[in-house]
C-alpha cells in the first residue's frame, strides 16, 4: 500500500489501520507461560523425582500455574491501582479534534471498568490460586493428583501446615478481593481493596527461597518491594491495553501518570532484584550454576525492559496526541509486557532452581536463631549501636524515597523562584536518616533481642522522628510543590498525590485523629494497649505486625507534635495554655508507664525474651526494668523540648498580637482605650449626686 492510501481523512501522515486489540494480551501470557516451562526444562525441575514423584502433570502444571497465578494478581493490584490515582473518573469534554481511529472519544468510561477488570482478575486470581494449592501439596508430598487419601491430607496441608495455611490465607484474600472489587464506586475504596491484595502478597513473600535464605529478614522484605513493585508495573500496563478504548482522549494523561508510577516500580524491583540475587550466591564462580545464568538472564531482561520503559516515556506520551501515535502505543505496549511476561517466567524458573546458597536453618544455632530467624548478634557497645545493621528493604525504601521526594519539591520550588527554609529540609533530613537508623541499625538488630533495645526504638519512632518531621512542614510543601494542573488537568476527579493528600487531611477521619486530644490519647493509650496485650507479641514474631508497630507509633507521633507545634494543615489547635497542659499530661503518663516497667517483675512476652539463650548481658527482667527507665528518660526529654518550644511559641504569639495592636494604634488611635475611659467616664457621671432641691 502506498503513502497515499494508508492516508485518512484526518490529514498527511494519519495511519487508519486497525491498532492491535486489548485480546493480544492473551499472546503476552502464553509467551510468559512458554518462558516459564523452557526456564523449568533448563533448570531440570521438570525431570521426575527419584522418590515420591507427583506426576509431571503437577511438574509442569505447577510453574505454569505459578505465572498465571502471579499475572492475575499484578492485573488484580494494576487495575484498582489506575482506579486509585490513574484514570478519569468524569464525563470529558468531546474532544474538538478528529477521533483518533481505534480509541473512542473521553467519556470516563475506562474508570468503572478499572474496578470490573480488577474484579474479574481476581475471580481468576482466586481459581488460579486453588488450583496452586492443590499442585503445591501434591509436588511437596510428592503425591499424584489421583492417589486415594489425597484430598484428606489436602485438609491437613491447609489446616495445620504453614505453608498450606499461607497459600489458603492467599487464595482467601483473593476471594475478598473478587467481592469488593466489583462493588467498590471510589477512589477511596479501590485503596483499600489495594491494600488487601498487597497483603496477599506480602505472605506469598513469605514463600520460596526468600523463607529459608540466607538473611532471612533481608530476603523477605526485598521479595517484598519486589512483588509489589512488578505487579504494579505490569498490571497497570496490562490493564491500560485492556482499557485504551474506553480511556479515549485521556491517553496521553493516564499514561504519564502512570510513567510516573512505573519509574519508582523500575528502581524497586531493580534494587530488591539486586539484594535477592546477591544474597543467594557467593561469589562469581555461582553465576555459572543453572541458578547463576538464570539469573544473568534475568538482569539481561531487566536491562531490556529498562530502556524500553524509557523510550516509552521519552517517545510516546509527547506524541499521543497524534493518530499515528496509536500503533507507537501498542507496539510499545506489546514489546514491554512481552519482555515483562519473559522476566516473570524466568523468575518462576529461579524459585524452582535451588540457588548456591543453602536454605536450610543450621539446627547447631542458638536459640536466638530459632526464635528470630538470624544469629544472635554480640553483645551491644556504642561503636555496634552505630555500625551494625539489620536490614529491612521496605523500611529502607521508605525512608530512601521520602528524602528524594522532599529534597525534589524543594529543589522545585526553587527552581520557579520560591523560598523553602533550609531549617525545614534539614529537620525532614535528620528525621529521615534517624528513621532509617532506628529500622535498619542498632535499634532494629537489638530491638528483637533485647527489651531495652527495642524501647530505644520505640521512643526514638515515636518521640524523637515525629518531632523533626513535624517542624519540616511535609504536608505544606506537598501542597506548595504539586502541581496544581498539567498538561492535562485533574479537573477529571482522578486524585493524584495533591487530590490524595487534600482528601486525607479534610476528611471527617482526618479532622477525628489530628484533634490534640485525640491524638494525644491515641499516642499515650495505644502505647499502653500496645504493650499489654498480644500485639507486642505480634510485632516481634511478624513482618507485618513490626511494619504495623513502626508506622503507627511514627504517624501517631506525628499527629501529636504537629497539633502542638506543628506547621502542617489538618488540626484546629488549643491555646497554648492547653497545649501546655496536654505536655505535662504526657510526661506524667511516661513517668507512670517507666515506673512501673522499673518495678515490675513481670516479663513481657517471656517466651521470646526469656528464651533467646544469651551469655553476654542482663537477665530479661533486668533489661525489662532498663527499658522501664530508657522509656522514661527518652520520653521526657522530647516532652520538656516540646514545652519549651510551646511557650517559645506562645510569647512569639503574644508578641505578634502586641505588635498588631500597637500598629492598630499609631493608625487609628488607641480605641479600646478611649471607649475604656468614656465608660469609666460615664459610670462616674451616673454615681455623682445631683445637686440637692
Amino acid at each position: 500500500m502506498t503513502s497515499a492510501g494508508r492516508t485518512g481523512a484526518g490529514g498527511a501522515g494519519d495511519d487508519t489501520r486497525r491498532p492491535p486489540g486489548p485480546w493480544r494480551v492473551v499472546v503476552l501470557v502464553l509467551a510468559a507461560v512458554a518462558a516459564a516451562l523452557l526456564g523449568v526444562a533448563f533448570s531440570g525441575a521438570a525431570l521426575p523425582a527419584v522418590l515420591g514423584d507427583a506426576g509431571a502433570a503437577v511438574r509442569w502444571g505447577l510453574p505454569a500455574t505459578e505465572v498465571l497465578n502471579e499475572l492475575a494478581a499484578s492485573v488484580t493490584l494494576g487495575a484498582l491501582v489506575l482506579a486509585v490515582c490513574v484514570l478519569p473518573r468524569r464525563a470529558a469534554v468531546a474532544s474538538t479534534r478528529t477521533a483518533r481511529v481505534g480509541v473512542g472519544t473521553a467519556d470516563g468510561r475506562a474508570y468503572p471498568r478499572s474496578t470490573v477488570l480488577a474484579g474479574v482478575a481476581a475471580g481468576v486470581w482466586t481459581l488460579l490460586s486453588i488450583v496452586h494449592l492443590v499442585l503445591t501439596y501434591a509436588n511437596v508430598a510428592g503425591r499424584p493428583l489421583d492417589s486415594p487419601s489425597f484430598g484428606s491430607e489436602l485438609g491437613v496441608f491447609v489446616t495445620q501446615i504453614d505453608l498450606g495455611r499461607t497459600l489458603l490465607l492467599i487464595t482467601t484474600v483473593a476471594a475478598v478481593v473478587t467481592a469488593l472489587a466489583l462493588v467498590v464506586t471510589t477512589p477511596t475504596g479501590a485503596a483499600w481493596t489495594a491494600a488487601l491484595v498487597l497483603v496477599a502478597l506480602w505472605q506469598q513473600a513469605q514463600l520460596g527461597h526468600a523463607a529459608g535464605a540466607a538473611g532471612h529478614d533481608i530476603a523477605t522484605s526485598s521479595m517484598v518491594v519486589h512483588l509489589v513493585g512488578a505487579a504494579v508495573w505490569i498490571g497497570a500496563l496490562a490493564a491500560l491495553a485492556v482499557l485504551v478504548r474506553r480511556i479515549g482522549t485521556d491517553l496521553s494523561a493516564s499514561v504519564a501518570r502512570y510513567s510516573a508510577i512505573a519509574g519508582w516500580c523500575f528502581v524497586a524491583v531493580a534494587v530488591s532484584g539486586l539484594v535477592n540475587g546477591l544474597l543467594r550466591t557467593n561469589g562469581w564462580a555461582d553465576l555459572t550454576s543453572a541458578y547463576g545464568v538464570l539469573l544473568l538472564t534475568k538482569v539481561a531482561l531487566f536491562v531490556v525492559l529498562g530502556l524500553l520503559g524509557l523510550a516509552h516515556r521519552r517517545a510516546v506520551v509527547p506524541r499521543l496526541a497524534d493518530r499515528t501515535s496509536d500503533w507507537l502505543f501498542w507496539r510499545l505496549v506489546l514489546v514491554e509486557l512481552t519482555v515483562m511476561g519473559a522476566v516473570s517466567g524466568v523468575a518462576v524458573a529461579l524459585g524452582e532452581t535451588a540457588p548456591p546458597v543453602p536454605e536450610e536453618v543450621p539446627l547447631d544455632q542458638s536459640p536466638a536463631y530459632q526464635l528470630t530467624g538470624h544469629p544472635l548478634p554480640a553483645e551491644p557497645t556504642p561503636l555496634r549501636w552505630l555500625t551494625e545493621w539489620r536490614w529491612d528493604l521496605v523500611l529502607a525504601f521508605a525512608a530512601v524515597a521520602g528524602l528524594v521526594v522532599y529534597w525534589r519539591w524543594v529543589l522545585r520550588l526553587r527552581r520557579r523562584g520560591d523560598s523553602w527554609s533550609w531549617a525545614r529540609t534539614a529537620s525532614w533530613t535528620v528525621g529521615m536518616l534517624l528513621f532509617f537508623w532506628a529500622t535498619n541499625g542498632g535499634p532494629a538488630l537489638f530491638g528483637h533481642v533485647l527489651f531495652s533495645a527495642h524501647m530505644v526504638q520505640h521512643m526514638v519512632l515515636a518521640m524523637v522522628v515525629p518531632v523533626f518531621l513535624a517542624l519540616s512542614a511535609p504536608i505544606t510543601l506537598a501542597l506548595r510543590a504539586l502541581p496544581i494542573r498539567s498538561t492535562q488537568l485533574r479537573e477529571d476527579a482522578s486524585r493524584g498525590p495533591r487530590e490524595w493528600i487534600l482528601t486525607i487531611v479534610d476528611s471527617r477521619v482526618g479532622h477525628f485523629l489530628a484533634n490534640p486530644v485525640v491524638a494525644a490519647v491515641n499516642f499515650i493509650g495505644s502505647m499502653m494497649l500496645f504493650y499489654y496485650s498480644g500485639l507486642f507479641e505480634w510485632s516481634l514474631r511478624s513482618p507485618v505486625g513490626h511494619l504495623a508497630m513502626v508506622v503507627h507509633f511514627t504517624a501517631a507521633g506525628y499527629l501529636f507534635v504537629n497539633a502542638l507545634v506543628g506547621i502542617d494543615p489538618g488540626p484546629r489547635r488549643l491555646p497554648y495554655p492547653q497545649r501546655l497542659l496536654l505536655l505535662f499530661a504526657t510526661m506524667v503518663f511516661h513517668a507512670f508507664f517507666g515506673v512501673t516497667l522499673v518495678s515490675g517483675d513481670v516479663l513481657l512476652v517471656a517466651d521470646w525474651f526469656g528464651l533467646m539463650g544469651r551469655p553476654w548481658g542482663p537477665s530479661a527482667i533486668a533489661d525489662q526494668q532498663l527499658g522501664g527507665a530508657i522509656t522514661w528518660a527518652i520520653g521526657e526529654i522530647p516532652t520538656l523540648a516540646l514545652a519549651v518550644g510551646v511557650a517559645l511559641a506562645w510569647s512569639r504569639d503574644d508578641d505578634r498580637v502586641a505588635r498588631r495592636r500597637d500598629r492598630r494604634v499609631d493608625r487609628d488611635g488607641d480605641v479600646e482605650m478611649d471607649d475604656y475611659n468614656a465608660m469609666l467616664a460615664s459610670l462616674a457621671e451616673r454615681e455623682t449626686p445631683g445637686p440637692r432641691a
